[in-house]
């Protein structure tokens, strides 16, 4: 049993579909409970088979008779394993479990930062909780990124069961798409030589869109021909924060907003520069979308965001919108020859690193272990080996 805060459209609930829909169902059968009624991706979860419920808790108000509802399910389900992604969903999963009986619980981590002038009291509060119970109510502590493992174990996290099992990417459902490049300007009205660079990320401060807007601002006032393409949660000229932002960088003319796509492949195919401008990320599913498409990117040095990248792309200092424009104008200098040859050797590291196949071996083996009551070796806490990293 999977617990989850949401099934919206973000990086560990996608992370969430994407390996179970990888699993072997020979061996294995998953059910996913969401604590909230955010259920975007619940549609496709129920198409490949997987029983999907929703507690129906509200964000703001802790509800203790829906801990006790949720214990009742897993009594009735049985699970040899649960699951659990992120400090709220752990929390509550691992109380709700240890009502209901001695099962296993693996919590899933996927932050490697915590700010409190940005993330709430309340998550500040339950991830304090976690740390303090994490040696009595966790059997596993799988963290997506290295940068989360080194965060969470200086938080007072049990050590002994941290370990890393990075995301992981389908190379048949992300990857090159020949006409994705014409078709994508042709629906945004574009000329089909316009250079355009893309970033796909929910508005959220974490995020930084102010600091891809500065830095596009700079680009553009050296070359205004190139366009620039947002697309995630709640990015649509109705928000009115961001619409006053791209008027005050005076991109109105040259920026296209797209809100939540449900074609990302051909998104990340079809714009030349993918990037981020994070100030913070775990394991940026994203960068690994683009690189899979043979797109090469710019990134901010953040949780892992360099290691994924390695040598295919170009990484920079957060808050800095001078050192992005700057790499943007490195690629775009370089020409379409280098930058094929970058998305080529991208797509590479992807299949090398961070193939879906090999993702879902590690958690089988992770689940297997704990259902069988078997440990076999030490608890991973890097990635595969990697190449060094030259933000030059």
């Amino acid at each position: 049993m999977h617990i989850i805060t949401t099934l919206g459209p973000a990086g560990a609930e996608t992370m969430l579909c994407r390996m179970v829909s990888g699993m072997d169902g020979a061996r294995f059968e998953n059910e996913i409970v969401s604590l909230t009624g955010i259920l975007d991706l619940a549609e496709s979860m129920q198409g490949i088979g997987v029983r999907v419920r929703t507690l129906g808790m509200k964000a703001s108000v802790p509800n203790p008779f829906l801990v006790v509802r949720l214990a009742k399910w897993i009594r009735e389900s049985r699970p040899h394993v649960v699951h659990t992604w992120m400090y709220h969903a752990n929390l509550v999963g691992a109380f709700a479990a240890h009502l209901a009986s001695d099962v296993p619980v693996v919590w899933g981590i996927h932050h490697s930062v915590l700010d409190p002038l940005v993330d709430k009291r309340r998550t500040m509060l339950v991830n304090r909780a976690c740390a303090l119970l994490s040696r009595r109510l966790s059997a596993r502590i799988v963290c997506c990124s290295q940068a989360s493992l080194r965060l969470h174990k200086e938080l007072g996290y049990a050590s002994e069961k941290l370990e890393v099992v990075p995301n992981g990417f389908d190379l048949e459902q992300v990857k090159p798409d020949p006409i994705a490049r014409a078709s994508l300007r042709e629906e945004l009205g574009i000329p089909k030589d316009t250079l355009l660079i893309g970033m796909a990320a929910r508005f959220h401060p974490h995020k930084d869109h102010c600091n891809f807007l500065q830095a596009a601002a700079l680009l553009h006032e050296q070359k205004p021909e190139i366009q620039f393409l947002l697309c995630g949660l709640d990015i649509r000229w109705q928000n009115s924060q961001l619409a006053e932002w791209i008027d005050a960088a005076g991109l109105r003319d040259c920026c296209h907003l797209l809100g939540v796509r449900q074609d990302m492949p051909r998104v990340f195919a079809g714009i030349d520069i993918a990037t981020t401008a994070s100030r913070s990320e775990a394991f940026p599913i994203v960068i690994g979308e683009a690189m899979a498409c043979g797109t090469p990117c710019v990134v901010t040095d953040v949780g892992d965001s360099a290691i994924i990248v390695g040598q295919t792309g170009i990484v920079v200092a957060p808050g800095d919108p001078n050192a992005l424009a700057n790499a943007w104008w490195k690629l775009i200098d370089a020409g379409p020859e280098i930058r094929g040859r970058l998305g080529v050797a991208a797509r590479r590291r992807v299949q090398e690193h961070f193939a879906i196949s090999n993702i879902v071996a590690r958690y089988q083996a992770i689940y297997t272990q704990l259902a069988t009551g078997t440990l076999h070796g030490e608890l991973s806490h890097t990635f595969p080996p990697v190449c060094s990293v030259d933000p030059q």
